[in-house]
């Protein structure tokens, strides 16, 4: 018996059809290999051993397959050069996903709108540049999620953005787009338009977005941190006072401490309230840690011109210029409840002791149950993050091999110093990392963040300090005091690769990886006790190296990997690692002073 069948069935019951005048998907890939630069990473794009897929295995790298269709490409961090030929991509019907982050790719930004299935386009850290059309994006109606950050678009922000239905996550920080904001009336949950040439207000439509989104727009800045900052304070001044403690709010005494990342208790902890009084608390007081520092308070900060700075790991920054006075920065923490109050005085007295050339100081603080203000200095020179990922877009000189390594070394010493001066903590850095880093005028680094562990909410900790992105963590659910020399290890590897960690570990299934900045490294250079000189890995950006350069900066690159050490038996102890990077340090000196004799 023969059925018949609507044809509208056929048509839509069987998937991935393609029209028999279509190219094979591996003469499509081929011919968009041809058009690339340098893309010798694609050997394995070859049609004689196998196509480049087999059902959901993919055979050739960088390839997502599906049903034996391609889905989607992830070139990253291959070296690739040139531009992106659309035309030839629009022939894979299946096509969803892109991405070419950590590449060369130059030009205007591709013609993404004739890949109409595209849900994903991931194009960061390239060297795309030029005005974006107004309607660049139209017809993207499945898009959501872009990243076009670090690359050297200028101009507008395309109004065609503003309009798509289903995007949910648009980067891009790191250009040089200039002008007022899109009112993005959208799904949008992500967004990041810092360090760009932007002005004027933040829409109403996006007010509740993470501040660091907006870091570096002009123009906001007074009225909108005033705000933010004024809230605060009239909170605090209304807040009752209460007198006698009920059951349910007397302060638990610490728990032990080890579960909040010490060894064992420290002396010198204050009293507790007599009677079981609540001291009455001060509205707008600020307590400061340092002697050498001009004194002010909350109203002074109200009075100050101040500007978005970003926001953290844990909290919004804010940087105050008094009207008579110095400039500082202020940072908000909403997950500091780890501690209780006599607990968490005695730990900001204790970091407030810390005096090092390469720590910045913790200035002040200010202490309420809820959030906490930490004050410190203002370095106008910024973080060693910004140096390293976010001036390829302006045309600012970058950092060369001497300024890295000296870099290397203020780090080191300044780890070294927290792990003397803070035995008892596990780890007592815990959140190492080039946004952590700040830069004075010479290149000086300057740690931040550091010693936060015994006081930041465990949950808030293990998603996002650095210390509990470590191997041990990962393996054993431990973090130990090599934590710190793990990350900085990864910190190593990015000043010498210029690779941003954070690209290394995928948050969604459109964008998953398994590797980290270690493990990439690692696949570059092979063997790490026999590096080749000719390897790829390397900055750029840090100009001509010669020979004698490059032997240390591949001692360098040994030193990092062996931080990044997964077995924290055989991981490098700290002070190893600073010994052998001191010596490094005094091997280039010396080899200055022979080329300047």
């Amino acid at each position: 018996m023969a059925f018949n069948l609507p044809l509208f069935f056929l048509l839509f019951s069987l998937p991935f059809v393609f029209p028999s005048y279509a190219l094979p998907e591996s003469d499509i890939l081929l011919k968009f290999k041809s058009t690339l630069n340098n893309a010798s990473a694609l050997k394995s794009w070859d049609i004689n051993p196998q196509p480049p897929c087999n059902g959901p295995t993919a055979n050739w790298i960088g390839v997502l397959c599906n049903h034996g269709a391609i889905w989607g490409l992830k070139l990253e961090a291959m070296g690739l050069s040139g531009t992106i030929d659309v035309n030839t991509l629009k022939d894979l019907p299946n096509l969803t996903t892109l991405s070419f982050m950590n590449n060369s790719f130059n030009g205007p930004l591709p013609e993404l709108n004739k890949l109409k299935e595209l849900r994903s386009a991931y194009l960061s850290f390239n060297r795309f540049s030029g005005q974006i059309p107004a309607n660049a994006f139209d017809g993207l109606i499945l898009i959501k999620k872009l990243q076009l950050s670090q690359n050297q678009f200028t101009g507008a922000i395309p109004a065609s953005l503003a309009t798509l239905p289903k995007l949910t996550e648009l980067k891009l920080d790191g250009n040089q787009f200039s002008g007022q904001i899109p009112d993005f009336k959208l799904p949008i949950q992500t967004l990041d338009l810092s360090n760009n040439q932007l002005e004027g207000p933040i829409p109403a439509s996006l007010s509740k977005m993470d501040a660091q989104g907006f870091a570096g727009v002009s123009i906001l800045v007074v009225a909108g941190v005033l705000i933010v900052v004024a809230i605060f304070a009239v909170m605090m001044m209304k807040r009752p006072r209460k007198q006698e403690a009920t059951p349910s709010s007397v302060e638990a005494p610490p728990s032990n401490m080890r579960a909040r990342g010490y060894k064992g208790e420290e002396h010198g902890s204050p009293g507790n309230s007599r009677n079981g009084k609540r001291a009455p608390e001060a509205t707008v007081k600020l307590t400061f840690v340092r002697d050498d520092r001009e004194r002010f308070d909350l109203p002074d900060l109200l009075k100050a011109s101040a500007e978005v700075l970003g926001s953290g790991s844990f909290g919004s920054s804010f940087k105050a210029a008094l009207s008579i006075g110095p400039v500082v920065v202020v940072k908000r923490y909403k997950q500091m409840n780890n501690a209780g109050k006599e607990e968490f005085l005695e730990h900001m007295r204790r970091i407030g002791r810390l005096t090092q050339e390469n720590l910045l100081p913790l200035v002040a603080y200010y202490y309420r149950k809820e959030e906490k203000l930490l004050v410190s200095d203002f370095v106008k020179n910024g973080s060693l993050a910004v140096h390293l990922h976010g001036r390829k877009s302006t045309g600012q000189p970058t950092l060369d091999w001497p300024t890295r390594l000296k870099i290397v070394k203020g780090v080191a010493k300044g780890l070294a110093y927290l792990h003397k001066e803070l035995p008892s903590l596990i780890v007592p850095h815990g959140h190492l990392k080039s946004s952590n880093v700040l830069l004075n005028e010479t290149c000086e680094p300057l740690l931040t963040d550091y010693g936060l562990i015994p006081i930041i909410n465990q949950e808030s900790a293990k998603k996002l300090m650095v210390a509990y992105k470590s191997p041990e963590y990962a393996q054993q659910g431990k973090i130990t005091r090599k934590s710190d020399v793990w990350a900085l290890g990864i910190l190593i590897l990015e000043l010498l690769t210029g690779m941003f960690p954070g690209n290394f570990k995928g948050k969604d299934s459109d964008h998953h990886q398994d590797e980290d900045l270690a493990n990439w490294v690692k696949s570059v250079v092979g063997d790490q006790e026999r590096p080749s000189k000719d390897m790829e890995v390397f900055d750029k950006e840090m100009g001509t190296i010669n020979d004698s350069d490059g032997e240390l900066m591949q001692e360098l690159l040994k030193i990092g990997l062996s931080c990044c050490e997964e077995d924290v038996e055989k991981r490098l102890d700290l002070k190893d690692a600073v010994g052998r990077i001191e010596e490094l340090k005094r091997k280039d000196d010396d080899g200055a002073s022979k080329a300047g004799q």
